[in-house]
């Protein structure tokens, strides 16, 4: 390895997201290693494992600051429909804005798991308002959102057009009230 311009200078955690992200965004997901990534930083491998476990930590991270950016209804009290239309449009705008990162995670769900915050939180609290009993909230929610991951997923690979999306959304919404109807 060359003489490193870092030499002395600390490795941050900004860094490192920095550099992950330039990988991605040059070769999705798969492009990424550890390897790679402190080659883009200069920097030992092992410096890098000083702020990071492994790569599907490093993912995890990625994708917790990814789901942090996602504009989320607020409780402002209008109605749980307005509100889940615009939570849906706001997760389809981050699929669409990290689409590698968003497939990766659609590939391999168990990087991010269901009670890690933000997106899940507003989810529930909507199909509170909808109607949802509390012991069918989880299993609901995983149900719409794997409904509106699919049409994402199909819409990436032109199985669907884009222009269907608000049609599926309001499809979801009228089934969700035609279901706690019954």
């Amino acid at each position: 390895m060359a003489v490193s311009a870092r030499r002395g200078a600390p490795l941050t955690p900004e860094e490192i997201y920095a550099a992950a992200w330039r990988l991605i965004d040059a070769g999705g997901v798969e492009g990424l290693s550890m390897r790679k990534l402190a080659a883009e930083l200069d920097v030992n491998p092992m410096s890098v494992y000083h702020h990071v476990e492994n790569k599907t930590a490093l993912i995890h991270e990625l994708c917790l600051r990814t789901a942090a950016q996602l504009a989320m209804p607020p409780d402002d009290g209008s109605p749980w429909q307005d509100q889940m239309r615009a939570l849906g449009h706001a997760y389809r705008e981050l699929a669409h804005r990290q689409p590698s990162l968003w497939r990766y995670v659609f590939n391999n769900p168990e990087v991010m798991s269901r009670q890690q915050g933000g997106l899940w939180e507003v989810l529930d609290r909507l199909l509170r308002m909808a109607g949802v009993p509390e012991e069918e909230l989880s299993r609901t929610a995983e149900i719409l959102s794997s409904f509106v991951s699919g049409f994402i997923f199909s819409e990436s690979t032109g199985g669907v057009r884009p222009d269907a999306f608000d049609d599926a959304v309001t499809l979801l919404i009228g089934g969700l009230e035609a279901y706690l109807d019954r």
